[in-house]
């Protein structure tokens, strides 16, 4: 991954590490890896999506890990020198500025941490369509719902999750998030 890192450019891995920081103090529900490793692919520099959200596991590692042994800016630099001897001067400087500027905020606390161990819902977009017909049936007819929901995963990756339902089960899927409102209506 080290090696990954030498390829972003310096603006993109602060927003990266911006973003992981944000995520950390749950100010946003995850790290946007595809929307960022698009915009760093535009601007000319190969990398894939999986590799950015390798070093987004990183970065979050690390700055939970220095938040939760409280270290200062010095500390962690000195952790990362000593530790990681390969990472690239830009990138140590970046993590040395947004650890300076963000870091301490960082809420560690242990009921903060199970929570957010489960994922959390972003979005959800639904789309009500009618299959015609296929090359195995000639008059379908067949109504179905597309549902794509967004979900930042533990480590703050966001991602989409798409499934299809046909009406019946669409119908108890809402009659279940109806239950849900009424349930959360009385807390």
């Amino acid at each position: 991954a080290v090696d990954k890192i030498n390829l972003i450019p310096q603006d993109f891995f602060a927003e990266l590490c911006e973003q992981v920081i944000q995520h950390l103090n749950h100010n946003i529900p995850g790290v946007n890896t595809a929307e960022l490793c698009q915009r760093i692919q535009t601007s000319g520099v190969e990398i894939n999506i999986g590799d950015l959200a390798k070093i987004a596991n990183i970065l979050s590692f690390l700055f939970s890990t220095a938040a939760r042994n409280s270290l200062s800016t010095e500390e962690l630099v000195t952790t990362l020198g000593s530790a990681v001897s390969t990472l690239p001067k830009h990138a140590v400087q970046v993590i040395r500025h947004v650890w300076n500027e963000q870091g301490k905020a960082i809420a560690v606390s242990e009921d903060v941490r199970n929570i957010a161990t489960v994922g959390q819902f972003v979005d959800m977009k639904w789309k009500l369509g009618v299959a015609m017909s296929s090359d195995t049936c000639r008059s379908l007819k067949y109504p179905y719902v597309t549902v794509t929901l967004t979900v930042a995963d533990p480590s703050g990756q966001i991602t989409d999750k798409s499934f299809e339902m046909t009406i019946p089960q669409f119908k108890n899927f809402f009659r279940q998030f109806k239950e849900m409102a009424s349930v959360l209506e009385t807390v």
